[in-house]
């Protein structure tokens, strides 16, 4: 389905690593049915070419504010009148700076200050500089003009730093863009409280180990970041993660399932739906070593003595006045038998389970596949990435509710 059909997008292009991902961004706009024209920078041209822009776009790609055959149509006036969004992916430190500044001394910065369409940025760069205090003042400043902050998602970036700085994938800016223009369902979860744990849980051995397991988290911010759309009021309670909080939603930062549990109980009170998507440890260590416990000649094996942490979904779904209960199953074999009788045992509304054997889907990925069952039926969800994943999880949860 064509969900941007007739959408006409001015795609900025500018000096950035990931300005390579464009073509494909480019791409997944028209599969959507986007009109799609590309301006560049000087420095974007430094990483991909105008022609390679051209031939996935099918339109001429601007390239001068100062190019005669262009400004003789008024050129830059034309593309600003002709956008219904401008999309600035990569966005530079430097872009942003400048358009923070309101400079028009190129093409795509006078575009911006020259059109009424809304403007989005999918910020890349350094982590350092993504944290640098003059950028973060320049966001504060664009979002008070009503510019759109897609990201910057976090991890491995080019120079070797690892942090908050890297574009978000095409797949993902594309979701934004689609969930930007299909208003039709804004406020169909308003007056609505979900309470969403997300991410994996740490358990202390000592002051310097732990257990833990491989969860990223994108799941969890996935489904929050869908249920925030449709109008609900959302509470993420989420481990160790390196995400950024989707607009909106308030973000609970803990670290054990015990922190995850009390956090849960507390939160859970006035919630509609609670979804349990955090990948919580089953076990913790019954004595947290004070100090650093050494490797020595003599110790070739350590004994840890574990105890049963609290069962959070458990424990919320046995509430008198609990929330729609939503639980999530990650297993690696007979996944639907471990689901069923997960649902049954702990009393829950719903239950969705995956296969995180399968590769290239589940933990640290950015897809992944859902079962979804409840007492009476049961839905597939085929692998798609989790950004809209998670809103057939959403749609699912709101219709079952409805029926109940």
């Amino acid at each position: 389905m064509m969900f941007l059909q007739h959408k006409n997008i001015v795609l900025g292009v500018t000096g950035g690593i990931a300005a390579y991902k464009c073509a494909e961004l480019v791409r997944r706009l028209k599969d959507h049915g986007a009109n799609v024209r590309v301006v560049i920078t000087n420095g974007g041209k430094a990483f991909i070419t105008p022609l390679t822009l051209q031939a996935v776009s099918g339109n001429p790609v601007a390239e001068s504010l100062l190019d005669p055959a262009a400004e003789a149509a008024m050129g830059h006036i034309e593309l600003a009148k002709w956008a219904d969004l401008v999309l600035i992916a990569p966005a530079t430190a430097n872009t942003i700076a400048r358009l923070s500044a309101g400079m028009a001394d190129d093409l795509l910065a006078t575009i911006c200050l020259a059109t009424a369409a809304p403007i989005a940025i999918a910020p890349a760069m350094n982590q350092q500089m993504w944290h640098a205090i003059a950028t973060q003042q320049n966001i504060d400043t664009i979002k008070k003009r009503s510019v759109h902050v897609w990201g910057p998602g976090a991890g491995e970036q080019a120079c070797g730093d690892v942090g908050f700085g890297r574009m978000l994938e095409p797949n993902e800016i594309v979701q934004h863009c689609l969930d930007f223009f299909d208003d039709n369902h804004a406020d169909l979860l308003a007056g609505q409280h979900w309470v969403i744990t997300a991410g994996p849980t740490r358990e202390a051995i000592d002051p310097v180990r732990y257990i833990s397991n491989h969860s990223s988290g994108k799941m969890g911010f996935a489904i929050a970041q869908a249920a925030q759309h449709l109008g609900a009021k959302v509470t993420i309670i989420a481990g160790p993660v390196n995400l950024a909080v989707p607009d909106n939603c308030q973000c609970i930062d803990v670290q054990s399932a015990v922190e995850m549990h009390k956090a849960a109980l507390s939160q859970v009170a006035n919630a509609t739906v609670f979804v349990a998507c955090a990948a919580v440890a089953d076990y913790r260590v019954a004595k947290v070593s004070e100090q650093k416990i050494k490797k020595t000649d003599s110790n070739n094996a350590m004994n840890i003595a574990l105890v049963k942490n609290p069962d959070i979904v458990a424990d919320v779904a046995a509430l008198d006045n609990k929330p729609f209960t939503v639980g999530f199953a990650a297993e690696t074999q007979d996944v639907e038998q471990y689901a069923k009788g997960k649902l049954q045992r702990k009393k829950l509304d719903m239950i969705a389970a995956n296969n995180v054997a399968k590769q290239g889907q589940g933990f640290n990925s950015d897809d992944n596949a859902l079962m979804v069952f409840w007492l009476s039926g049961q839905k597939k969800l085929a692998l798609t990435n989790k950004v809209e994943l998670a809103k057939q999880l959403v749609a699912t949860i709101n219709d079952r509710m409805l029926d109940d």
